[in-house]
């Protein structure tokens, strides 16, 4: 099995060459806002008239409440740097810059923009809209959940950015995406927007202890707000939260969600089974708790001779995506699983769990009952909670 590898952009793949140990391997911590932080900090009128932020009162992002599930083998998949963990006020000034419009050369997209909280921080369309708004995207926007418990941390569907700080700044500096390439002045001349925006100058004092506007501290910011998008709010956390036994093999995933229907339960089932066992294996790329993906997964076959080895995001609020894989290509979750079913195609990136006997791509041969259930699973890993939750919604007034 090779170890430095991604599965591209899939939903599925095999899991009986991954011990069980690591089924509970990806995890993230609840949407939750808990108790906020407090001080007896003022903030700014700066602040206050552009912003909805109390310096006083903060959103709890660095110590969410997790489940008892998110245990010691999800926190040792967590991405944060060791030396800079998740603080509020730095999180806090990520939440501004993810939705501040200013960002773009002409103040027309932000972050969310494209990942959208509503669509579980994707995009409703195959291809973003470009701060120009009539050019577009070349993949489709992927979700931010959990991208916290996904190791070795890199991003982007091809993995070209070594971490979320990396990848932070990428989309200002794009040509089509919010503008700011070197014929507009690269990230200098987003600095020196922000030096004139009256609010940016107390929220990185506050957050940092001075006013001085970085690049890296830009990259730190956004990077926190995304590692706190953990997702613990699903009608499949609540299930499993009942089920979980940490000295079972299977940590219990195998059992059966009381509160689930017979489909989504035969759903589950061919999940988490592997298809020696019955099951479409899909949880041995797509790990449980957080379905956040294996480090060795490697591509998922959507082209025949595929050289690139690409990632995808967790499939929580996968349900709420507009289209799936990295160039968007399918409409719908029934177009994804008949793909695992009978579309997979060769090539050097393939990954092996998705290599069958004689060394073709293979087949699951579902029912169309068991391709229904397996959607009907994917709904279950919708978080309503976080979609909701306010200290991830816009902060302007």
């Amino acid at each position: 099995m090779p170890k430095n590898s991604s599965l591209s952009y899939s939903l599925f793949a095999l899991p009986w060459a991954l011990p069980l140990t690591l089924l509970a391997g990806c995890g993230g911590g609840g949407s939750s806002s808990t108790a906020p932080a407090t001080s007896t900090t003022t903030t700014p009128v700066a602040v206050t008239q552009a912003l909805t932020v109390d310096f006083a009162s903060l959103s709890n992002y660095a110590a969410p409440a997790l489940p008892a599930y998110y245990d010691a083998t999800v926190s040792a998949l967590d991405n944060t740097p060791p030396q800079d963990p998740v603080d509020d006020k730095i999180a806090t000034l990520g939440r501004v810059l993810f939705y501040d419009k200013q960002l773009s050369f002409n103040n027309t997209v932000s972050c969310a923009s494209c990942h959208s909280q509503a669509n579980g921080f994707d995009d409703s369309q195959r291809f973003s809209v470009g701060f120009e708004g009539n050019a577009f995207t070349t993949a489709h926007a992927m979700r931010l959940g959990n991208s916290r418990y996904y190791r070795p941390g890199d991003t982007f569907w091809d993995r070209r950015a070594e971490s979320l700080e990396a990848q932070a700044s990428q989309p200002i500096q794009n040509a089509i995406e919010m503008g700011f390439d070197a014929a507009h002045g690269g990230f200098a001349a987003v600095i020196t927007k922000l030096q004139n925006l009256s609010y940016y100058p107390a929220l990185f004092s506050f957050a940092f202890g001075d006013a001085a506007i970085t690049e890296a501290r830009v990259q730190r910011a956004l990077a926190q707000f995304e590692r706190a998008m953990v997702s613990t709010g699903s009608r499949w956390d609540a299930g499993y939260s009942a089920n979980y036994a940490p000295a079972a093999p299977d940590r219990g995933l195998g059992t059966p969600i009381a509160s689930f229907t017979a489909e989504e339960n035969q759903g589950r089932a061919l999940f988490m089974n592997p298809p020696n066992a019955g099951g479409a294996g899909c949880v041995g790329c797509h790990v449980a708790p957080t379905f956040s993906l294996a480090a060795n997964s490697r591509s998922n076959g959507l082209d025949a001779g595929e050289t690139v080895v690409f990632k995808s995001p967790s499939l929580k609020n996968v349900a709420l995506s507009g289209a799936f894989m990295h160039d968007g290509r399918f409409a719908t979750l029934t177009e994804v699983v008949e793909h695992y079913n009978s579309g997979v195609q060769a090539g050097p990136a393939l990954d092996n769990r998705l290599i069958g006997p004689g060394g073709q791509p293979r087949r699951l041969n579902l029912t169309t009952a068991q391709k229904a259930a397996l959607v009907a699973f994917m709904q279950t890993l919708t978080d309503t909670a976080l979609v909701a939750d306010a200290k991830f919604s816009t902060p302007f007034r």
